[in-house]
């Protein structure tokens, strides 16, 4: 969510349960707890999804750090090198979930 074309205008016209956070936006997350633009996007996109109650589902965390931030501004659910590696769709069809952060 944030780029291309997602709109907000998306999220009123079709019956999303999930919303995907961009990997530009996790890598903008700080190291520590200092306030960033990139970290108050990030919680705001996680207030929206909260809101609509929809899960949100963070792309590209690569390290620990962003891991905690997301699990900081309610993120619950990712994706990226820190779990594993890409991998082809026959390896997890019937047995890939989302990852829970926590």
């Amino acid at each position: 969510f944030g780029t291309g074309y997602s709109s907000l205008s998306y999220l009123h016209q079709y019956p999303f349960e999930t919303l995907k956070i961009d990997r530009s936006f996790i890598t903008e997350l700080p190291p520590d707890d200092t306030e960033t633009q990139g970290l108050a996007l990030v919680r705001a996109i996680q207030m929206l999804a909260d809101s609509l109650q929809m899960k949100v589902i963070a792309e590209g965390i690569e390290d620990e750090s962003q891991r905690q931030a997301l699990l900081r501004v309610g993120c619950r659910y990712g994706q990226g090198f820190l779990f594993a590696e890409a991998q082809p769709a026959a390896t997890w069809l019937g047995a890939g979930r989302p990852l829970l952060l926590n």
